[in-house]
């Protein structure tokens, strides 16, 4: 999770259930081979980069998990709505002038 998202989020109320991420506030940091969440904790918590609160865990299968104060819990990534190109407007016929 880059830095000044994670000052919001260790400040931010708990709250139960499905949290919502989005991809712009985190940096990939390598994968790890473990049975569980917990036993992926366990393995980089001696390592040079540990999880923290905030951070997500990813498995094979695209299941997401975000680390808090109270363990882990479900996540999603949360998909931009893309908004649609305005149309070129269309030409408006010239209006005939008198003089």
């Amino acid at each position: 999770m880059r830095d000044h998202v994670r000052q919001h989020f260790r400040n931010a109320p708990h709250t139960s259930g499905e949290s919502a991420a989005k991809l712009r506030d985190y940096i990939e940091g390598g994968a790890v081979d473990a049975a569980n969440v917990y036993e992926a904790w366990e393995l980089l918590r001696a390592s040079e980069s540990p999880l923290d609160v905030g951070d997500l865990l990813e498995t094979e299968l695209g299941a997401l998990k975000i680390c808090k104060y109270v363990g882990f819990e479900d996540a999603k990534w949360v998909i931009p709505e893309v908004k649609p190109a305005d149309p070129a407007p269309a030409e408006q016929p010239a209006e005939a002038s008198t003089l």
